[in-house]
C-alpha cells in the first residue's frame, strides 16, 4: 500500500501543480511514514525553505535528585523508619526515557541502598535486555523508600505520607513511559483497585505520562509460567518506546 501510494504521489513531480493541490493531497496521505519526506521533497522543490525543530536536550537533574535523596535519607515520617537498615532512592539513568516503578525495598535492597537487587533485581535486569535495556536505559524506583517487616504489603498511612517522593521523582525525570511493576505499583499510578489482569489489559496514564502494567519480578519467581505474559506486555513497552522517540 505504502509503495502504491508512493508511486501515485511521485507522478506529479513530472507536472506542474499548484501548491495547495501538493498540500492536499499529502494530507490525504498523512498516515502513511513517508509523508514528512514527500512533503519536503515537494517544498524544496518548489524553492521554500524547510525549517525543522531539532530535539531540545534535556537538562540535568541532578542536582535536585541528589536533595531530594538526602531529604528521603533523614524521613522519619512514618514508623518504617524505626526497622530500616537505610532508604532505598533509586537506581539507574536520571536522563532514562523509561522509568520502573515497584512497591517497597526488600531485604537485599534494604542492606544495599538500591531498588532491584535481590533475585527479583536478577530477574527484571534480564526482562529489560530481552527487549534490549540496560540500566544505563531505565530509571528504577519504588512507591515506598523503606523496607516494611516482613515484605509485608505498605499500610494507607505509610503510602499517603512517602508517595510524595516518588511524585517528585516522575517530575524531575519526566519520563517518555512508565513500567509498573505489580498490583501495588499499578494500583498506587492508576489510582483504582483494578485487578492485575485488568491493569494488564490496555495502556493506562499516571497524569499525562503513558504508564503499563506488568508482573512484580517477584511473583515471576513464584509462578513462572507467566512469563509469556509478562514478555508481551515488555513488547508494548519496546513498541511505546519505539513511537515516543
Amino acid at each position: 500500500m505504502l509503495i502504491q501510494n508512493s508511486r501515485y504521489l511521485m507522478q506529479y513531480s513530472d507536472c506542474i501543480v499548484s501548491f495547495h493541490s501538493i498540500i492536499v493531497i499529502l494530507e490525504f496521505y498523512q498516515n502513511d511514514f513517508i509523508l514528512t519526506d514527500l512533503k519536503h521533497y515537494y517544498l524544496q522543490q518548489m524553492g521554500i525553505d524547510i525549517w525543522v525543530e531539532r530535539d531540545k536536550p534535556r537538562r540535568s537533574n541532578t542536582d535536585a535528585l541528589a536533595e531530594l535523596s538526602r531529604k528521603v535519607a533523614g524521613c522519619t515520617r512514618c514508623n518504617l523508619h524505626c526497622g530500616r537498615t537505610q532508604t532505598v532512592f533509586a537506581r539507574g539513568n536520571s536522563l532514562a526515557r523509561l522509568m520502573v516503578i515497584g512497591e517497597a525495598p526488600g531485604f537485599h535492597e534494604d542492606k544495599q541502598g538500591l531498588p532491584f537487587v535481590g533475585k527479583a533485581g536478577g530477574l527484571l535486569n534480564n526482562m529489560l535486555q530481552s527487549i534490549g535495556l540496560t540500566e544505563s536505559d531505565v530509571y528504577i524506583a519504588n512507591v515506598i523508600k523503606c523496607r516494611p517487616p516482613e515484605n509485608r504489603d505498605p499500610t494507607e498511612e505509610e503510602v499517603a505520607l512517602c508517595s510524595e517522593y516518588l511524585g517528585q521523582q516522575i517530575q524531575l525525570i519526566q519520563p517518555s513511559l512508565i513500567l509498573a511493576l505489580g498490583r501495588f505499583a499499578g494500583q498506587f499510578l492508576l489510582k483504582s483497585n483494578l485487578a492485575m489482569n485488568q491493569m494488564r489489559s490496555k495502556d493506562h496514564a499516571y497524569e499525562s505520562t503513558p504508564c503499563i502494567v506488568t508482573y512484580h519480578p517477584a511473583y515471576l519467581l513464584r509462578k513462572p509460567s507467566d512469563k509469556k505474559k509478562a514478555f508481551d506486555d515488555l513488547l508494548r513497552v519496546q513498541k511505546a518506546l519505539c513511537l515516543s522517540s
